[in-house]
């Protein structure tokens, strides 16, 4: 799929546009009613990030509203979307080939960051925000949070190939975390990680000699890819959003344990750049 063939839109077909109508979002603030709102924009009175609204104008999350100079409150909602990554889209904004990144692709219109890294050549599931401190409970290693993953690789998948890869793999100065991987074509195979090192599945194969053919990331902890598409994005809200909170809260809390969502902590903490 060419680049310009990418859609950056919601991936729920119901929703039209995103964001909220302007009289609704101060009215759900308690400034007016929706009427007044409207006769206030008309008026020049409401500004959206310092730029003059009109009726109808629609508001983002983490956009600034202010009526007549004084800003609302609930300009700094939490932001956190699941976004499907295209193959070709780099997570940084350092790229040597100088290709796209995530936050240029989406476009969004609240400044969001991805929660890790997927690479290059890889596509699927990441999360963006604006959250620290989520990105920071979510990427922490010696917490062991699952990813998964679907993989091609170049060679029929053999029993001895998964039993190595689910063991751990000697790859960049350490032993991988066991983890659990099963058979999904001749070719092809799923696999959890509860760690991120540097593109390691790619790696992982690579030193029993198979190579990776595609790669596509489809779950982080509850987070699931689901139906989208390339290039489509929705928010993580509701009970999808707080069922995150909750195992985030869970694996913190049995650190001394080693818990994890599944209980798979073992192994090095080395984490480095997540696959």
């Amino acid at each position: 799929m060419g680049q310009e063939d990418w859609k950056r839109k919601p991936a729920d077909p119901e929703v039209k546009e995103a964001g909220v109508r302007l009289n609704k979002f101060l009215s759900e603030a308690g400034v007016c009613s929706r009427r007044e709102a409207d006769r206030l924009a008309e008026a020049g009175e409401i500004t959206v990030d310092g730029r003059r609204a009109e009726p109808g104008t629609r508001v983002f999350p983490g956009q600034r509203v202010a009526v007549s100079g004084r800003e609302i409150e609930g300009r700094d909602r939490p932001v956190l979307l699941a976004v499907y990554k295209p193959r070709g889209v780099v997570c940084t904004t350092s790229d040597r080939d100088r290709a796209q990144n995530i936050v240029e692709f989406l476009h969004y219109p609240v400044r969001i960051y991805p929660v890790g890294r997927l690479d290059k050549d890889s596509e699927g599931l990441i999360l963006m925000t604006n959250e620290g401190e989520l990105v920071n409970r979510i990427l922490r290693a010696r917490y062991g949070h699952e990813k998964e993953y679907l993989v091609t690789v170049d060679r029929p998948v053999t029993e001895e190939f998964l039993a190595r890869m689910r063991a751990g793999v000697p790859i960049l100065d350490t032993v991988t975390r066991p983890c659990t991987a099963e058979k999904t074509g001749e070719r092809s195979f799923r696999i959890i990680l509860t760690q991120g090192l540097n593109r390691q599945i790619r790696r992982m194969c690579e030193a029993l000699g198979w190579r990776v053919r595609s790669l596509k990331r489809i779950r982080v902890l509850n987070i699931r890819l689901g139906e989208m598409k390339a290039g489509e994005w929705r928010e993580v809200a509701g009970a999808e959003r707080a069922e995150l909170l909750r195992l985030l809260e869970n694996t913190g809390g049995s650190e001394r344990a080693g818990g994890s969502t599944a209980g798979r902590t073992s192994g090095n903490e080395n984490g480095r750049r997540p696959e």
